[in-house]
């Protein structure tokens, strides 16, 4: 085993990253960079869309026969079944790698993952399928997580093993920038459509588009990304440096409690993610405190604030190291939280202000939080063992928010959503001073 320097464990670095393995030439880490992102907003743009829809089409066009409340809550659970697919799609398309490759492996799940959300676009709703147009939903929904677990490909890793020694939470931050963007375009999308057609119009078929344009999006995000995963450098890159597809299985038996740990390092942002972007329009809606078409700009302001902010915690990071940023961040958005009733429930102003500082915290927060505990794991568990971290992380902190907060704060009050960021908070806490003393005590 590298040994490993305190300043490195601080910043969530590890030997690999500290440096190209030798015998090849590096990949340009701007090339990377263009992939990363391409491919992560692609990824995050289909979930986006899925939620929005959760709040402005699925009550009325999948569940009519209940309150549009109930048919939130309905969508907001189908919403959450594709993060508990996820980690089984990453384990099955490991297995895929191992045995046909890289490319096989990221072709099929990227064409799964567009062929199930471009289903999402043609199916018929319940007036016309009666249940099984929602068992058709719950099933692509399911593939779209399934589908998203295999999606990955290791370029945030390898960005940052090309990366300059001193920026290395620069090009950290840079696969965190998918999520931000992904949203701006899936709210300008929809905001478009909304004042594009009748509302009529728009729930009869209009609602379909984005899902449409996602199937496009993740074709070009296909061919950006191979482009990368195919070349010798890339091959070479993660050979000598021993990363591997290893199985599920294997993992959780030599690395369980790393992997789970890691995960709930990550709970504060991951929590704040889905109170943040898709919370505050079902709540705002069901209120009839502001026209949608103005809750959509003011998130299409809020993504950018976040992609600013995710840039931000490059700088940040680098300077005062991404263990001391998370831990941070994690009192802010506890600190957020205790405010959070007294915004959203009060004037369309305070709860713009609601999203704009929860984009701000999370720009920063989510934009550190990759593999912020990931170099306790041995080399040669670290490709496999970022991809399920992330899996988890996405399960524990972001799958039900939507599903809580809205469910919990319609019958106990918005505190219920203090206490669902509050919990993320201390997670992240907890699980970061943990993992500070066993790094300390190897």
């Amino acid at each position: 085993m590298t040994s490993t320097t305190k300043s490195d464990i601080d910043n969530g670095s590890t030997a690999i990253e500290m440096q190209t393995p030798a015998g090849h030439s590096p990949v340009a880490p701007g090339e990377i960079a263009i992939g990363v992102v391409i491919g992560r907003a692609s990824e995050h743009f289909d979930f986006f869309v899925f939620g929005i829809a959760c709040v402005l089409v699925f009550p009325s066009v999948f569940f009519p026969f209940v309150s549009t409340l109930e048919g939130m809550l309905y969508g907001f659970a189908i919403f959450s079944m594709a993060f508990i697919a996820r980690p089984f799609g990453t384990a099955l398309f490991m297995t895929i790698q191992r045995r046909w490759g890289r490319s096989v492996k990221l072709t099929t799940s990227l064409f799964l993952l567009g062929t199930a959300t471009a289903g999402i676009a043609f199916l018929p709703g319940y007036n016309t399928l009666g249940g099984a147009s929602i068992f058709f939903l719950a099933m692509f929904r399911a593939l779209q997580g399934f589908a998203l677990g295999g999606s990955w490909d290791g370029l945030p890793s390898l960005l940052v093993l090309n990366a300059p020694k001193a920026k290395r939470s620069w090009y950290a931050m840079i696969g965190q920038l998918g999520a931000p963007i992904g949203f701006l375009i899936a709210n300008l999308l929809f905001f478009y459509l909304i004042n594009s057609v009748s509302a009529e119009d728009f729930q009869a078929w209009a609602w379909r588009y984005p899902f449409f344009v996602a199937f496009a999006i993740n074709v070009v995000a296909l061919f950006a990304r191979l482009r990368l995963v195919m070349t010798e450098e890339y091959t070479l890159a993660l050979e000598e440096s021993e990363l591997e597809p290893i199985s599920t299985r294997e993992m959780l038996d030599k690395q369980g409690p790393t992997i789970f740990l890691g995960a709930f390092a990550a709970l504060a942002s991951y929590a704040l993610f889905h109170i943040v972007t898709i919370f505050p329009l079902s709540w705002i809606l069901l209120g009839e405190s502001q026209l949608i078409g103005n809750v959509l700009i003011v998130q299409c302001i809020g993504a950018c604030i976040g992609i600013a902010a995710t840039i931000a915690s490059g700088v940040i990071a680098d300077r005062i190291g991404k263990r001391t940023t998370i831990s941070y961040m994690a009192v802010l958005i506890g600190v957020f939280a205790l405010f959070a009733p007294m915004l959203m429930s009060g004037t369309p102003l305070m709860q713009d202000a609601f999203i704009l500082i929860g984009f701000a915290l999370l720009g920063i927060s989510y934009g550190q939080s990759s593999g912020i505990v990931t170099a306790n794991l041995e080399r040669r568990f670290r490709y496999s063992g970022a991809a399920l971290t992330s899996d988890l992380a996405w399960l524990f902190g972001a799958a039900f928010a939507p599903l809580i907060a809205l469910g919990l704060s319609m019958h106990f009050g918005l505190i219920a959503v203090t206490f669902y960021l509050l919990s993320g908070a201390v997670c992240t806490l907890l699980a970061l001073r943990i993992s500070k003393h066993l790094a300390a005590s190897e």
